[in-house]
């Protein structure tokens, strides 16, 4: 059986080689859809590791407090679209007698603005950070000072520059020390000018709590003089409180105590939905995860739809080698060829050059992922498990559409293949 098995692999080799042009271009099919599938699941697998990296990178111990959503009847807008968080809400998760499991609370207030140094008008986010976002989000200073807790109290005009909008704003000039302008825009917006003290270290422009893009200012400068920062009853807001758990073991502590003490402080039931939302970073990583998986699976199927278009065109050229060789067929089956031997000799050259078609597809899928990774725009992880999934697949693929015309030439009669012209 070895023996019949290579004299058929021997056969399919030499059909192919006396067609080399029509054999490469049937095989161009394949290569195409095997390069497809591993470069998106590639490109699909990166995305899925920086998403994961930009999560974890700011420590495993991290709990997002947000905001609720505000509601119009029946309608729910986005979480966080609500005004429910309060800077005591933030003082009374820093108590340790309420909160023992956290040991650092970061609030923030943050939103768009535009930004003005000279001629120079960016769009960026305004945070009103306290002296504990630095250590809450391991921030680096490569210039000047972070906030203080003086800058805090005082409601000092004073801002500290991602490493992006110090660029934008100042390229490579040092902008310590220089000031800035902060607009609202709106009729009722209006002027900050603010004093530049510091500028972060480049944190990764694709980092997920990435600071490159925003500008940071004391807490009580955002609420009081550049936005709006106040409720109803005059009390200072917060779009969003960091707190830092004691260990990765007490996060799920740290967020039950939280949620115990903000229900308790917005008079909220045991039952009833909160105003507010706690989210941890397994959290995020698992809604990250799925998100990405999703779009990796949804882009092999984009490209699998490649590998079929490949098959059918095996398929098509099979049927035309059949029709062109149904002599040569009558005279095998004259000499003793069984149907089985007609079978296995079309279905070999089906399955060699989808093969073929699938190592070129490797090879050109693993080249096009790196150029990719090389670019630094997207980030591109080729696995093992992609190069199986991709091969195998074409090796199906060529199984599946030989079989019929493989099963066609085993089922000529050899007389009239030999009368065939």
């Amino acid at each position: 059986m070895m023996g019949d098995i290579l004299e058929n692999l021997r056969v399919a080799w030499e059909g192919l080689r006396a067609n080399k042009m029509r054999a490469f271009l049937t095989m161009l099919g394949v290569i195409i859809g095997v390069a497809a599938v591993i470069s998106l699941l590639s490109i699909g697998q990166g995305a899925q590791q920086a998403i994961t990296g930009e999560i974890t990178g700011v420590g495993s111990n991290l709990l997002f407090v947000s905001p609720g959503a505000l509601r119009f009847g029946p309608v729910q807008r986005a979480a966080g679209s609500a005004a429910t968080l309060t800077a005591a809400d933030a003082a009374a998760i820093a108590d340790p007698r309420n909160v023992p499991s956290a040991v650092l609370v970061a609030p923030v207030f943050s939103q768009n603005a535009q930004v003005i140094f000279g001629n120079t008008n960016v769009n960026a986010v305004v945070a009103g950070v306290t002296p504990a976002y630095l250590e809450a989000f391991d921030l680096t200073v490569e210039k000047g000072r972070f906030l203080a807790a003086a800058d805090v109290q005082g409601k000092a005009n004073v801002a500290v520059l991602g490493q992006q909008r110090a660029e934008d704003l100042f390229g490579r000039f040092d902008p310590v020390g220089s000031k800035i302008k902060v607009t609202i825009p709106g009729s009722n917006g209006g002027r900050v000018t603010l004093t530049v003290v510091g500028v972060l270290a480049e944190q990764g422009g694709s980092r997920l709590t990435s600071v490159d893009d925003q500008v940071l200012v004391p807490l009580s400068t955002a609420q009081f003089k550049i936005f709006a920062g106040r409720n109803a009853l005059g009390e200072p807001l917060v779009t969003g409180i960091n707190v830092v758990a004691l260990s990765e073991d007490r996060v799920d502590d740290a967020s039950a105590e939280i949620e115990v003490l903000l229900r308790q402080r917005h008079g909220f039931e045991p039952d009833e939905e909160g105003d507010f939302g706690i989210m941890s970073q397994a959290d995020l990583l698992g809604m990250a995860s799925e998100v990405t998986g999703i779009l990796t699976v949804f882009l092999g199927a984009i490209a699998a739809v490649s590998l079929l278009v490949g098959g059918i065109g095996i398929m098509n050229i099979m049927l035309v080698s059949v029709t062109e060789r149904t002599r040569e067929i009558g005279i095998r089956k004259a000499v003793g060829a069984r149907k089985s031997d007609i079978l296995a000799q079309f279905l070999l050259e089906a399955i060699v050059l989808s093969l073929l078609g699938g190592l070129l597809g490797v090879l050109l899928g693993v080249g096009i992922a790196r150029v990719v990774d090389s670019t630094g725009v997207l980030n591109s992880v080729v696995t093992a498990s992609a190069v199986f999934l991709a091969v195998g697949f074409s090796l199906v693929v060529g199984l599946f559409f030989g079989l019929y015309p493989a099963n066609r030439a085993a089922g000529l009669h050899p007389i009239e293949a030999l009368r065939y012209e």
